[in-house]
């Protein structure tokens, strides 16, 4: 597959994606708009307007500078840039969100299919923040970002969904290259050591091996000293560093298992 090929499909994941966000928010009663998340000190309310603030400045918007103060879940300079687009729009409704967010996207989904990226290696035209990421980057975080955002409020008003979109395929797929990083990085274990990660009605998604090294390779058709298996909610929870998973089971060195889903997360 070529890059415009591939740019070409995370345009249409992130597009479908922030249908799917929007519809959300829209579904909502207003008093949805203050309930917490597992985002510390975010409310379904803070995870829309992050999304607005986001969108509106990838699609031409200005940039908003307001005084941030210090909280302990701001633990970066990125989070206090994502911080200023929250507290812009704290008086905005969940509708008033869900209009920004669908406005912006227009805008973007217009200019991406008008004039397409077609190399993953080019810098971005625009990033939030001004980060130097590539198109091929910001490309694949976008998708990412929303799905798992909108998989914050499906958990906070006790409505799950959306495993069955382009988001969550991809999203699953996102989290399971840095297996590797996390086995030679993280834990650890003996060359030789091999690690799988199944889904619950979705099979294998990672295999890693640990090589004499200390690195790790994606491996397949190794017998796994361990095999970990959890629903697909729970993974993208410990792999988006949300929250522990509730249910893994473990096919072998549980010990190894268990050292692996505590270094799950590959998201801040």
């Amino acid at each position: 597959m070529s890059d415009a090929e591939r740019l070409a499909g995370l345009v249409a994941t992130w597009k479908d994606s922030i249908d799917d966000f929007v519809a959300l928010l829209r579904s909502l009663p207003q008093d949805a708009a203050d309930l917490p998340t597992d985002l510390p000190g975010w409310s379904v309310r803070d995870v829309a307007s992050h999304t607005a603030h986001l969108e509106a400045v990838l699609a031409g918007g200005p940039e908003e500078t307001i005084e941030v103060l210090p909280a302990e879940h701001l633990t970066s300079p990125m989070a206090y840039y994502t911080e200023q687009g929250v507290l812009a729009r704290k008086g905005r409704t969940l509708v008033e969100l869900a209009d920004e967010i669908e406005q912006a996207a227009v805008i973007r989904y217009r200019d991406l299919t008008t004039n397409p990226p077609t190399d993953a290696e080019a810098s971005t035209r625009k990033t939030p923040g001004d980060i130097g990421w590539t198109d091929g980057r910001l490309l694949s975080n976008r998708p990412l970002d929303v799905w798992m955002h909108e998989q914050d409020i499906r958990r906070a008003v006790d409505r799950p969904g959306g495993f069955d979109r382009p988001g969550a395929k991809h999203v699953i797929g996102v989290f399971a290259q840095p297996l590797r990083r996390v086995l030679g990085k993280h834990v650890a274990p003996p060359a030789g050591t091999t690690v799988a990660i199944e889904l619950e009605g979705r099979g294998q998604i990672a295999s890693a091996t640990m090589r004499a090294d200390g690195r790790a390779y994606a491996s397949y058709g190794e017998t796994p000293t361990v095999t970990i298996t959890m629903p697909p909610e729970d993974y993208i929870c410990a792999a988006g560093g949300r929250r522990a998973p509730a249910a893994v089971s473990y096919d072998g060195d549980a010990d190894l298992g268990q050292r692996v889903v505590a270094n799950l997360a590959v998201t801040p």
